[in-house]
């Protein structure tokens, strides 16, 4: 596959601003093998960010509950294990165990109004919608 395919994982205004959405997505890894790709993204405005679902202090995911990725504020992503918060633009740790960690970037684009990761080839045998969840 070739490195700038876009998939689409959902539509833009299925993510309301100011919140974050968890997404469970199957990427085929450097061996060719398929394995579990946890992202989270986070609409703040006309903006996108996306993460891998991963916590850099011992690789937990960072909701502890389904799609609880903000902190009390709404303007920091937030481990539930830890308590480390992280800058929802540049992902970089800001406090707690991850104080200057960063999460994992995801590449994303908003094209036709769909979410999409690009940069990476994703298994596709199933058509995964996002998460509407409010």
């Amino acid at each position: 596959m070739e490195q700038d395919t876009a998939y689409a994982i959902c539509r833009f205004s299925d993510i309301p601003s100011q919140r974050a959405i968890g997404f469970q997505l199957m990427i085929v890894g450097d061996d060719g093998a398929p394995r579990p790709w946890p992202i989270v993204v986070v609409r703040w405005g006309r903006q996108v960010f996306g993460y891998l679902n991963r916590c850099p202090h011992n690789g937990v995911n960072l909701d502890w509950e389904r799609n609880q990725f903000l902190d009390a504020n709404g303007s920091k992503l937030l481990c539930g294990k830890h308590g480390s918060t992280f800058e929802l633009g540049t992902g970089l740790g800001i406090d707690g165990p991850c104080k200057g960690q960063s999460l994992t970037p995801i590449a994303l684009a908003v094209l036709d109004g769909d979410i999409c990761v690009t940069g990476v080839t994703l298994v596709e045998d199933e058509e995964e919608a996002c998460d509407e969840e409010a």
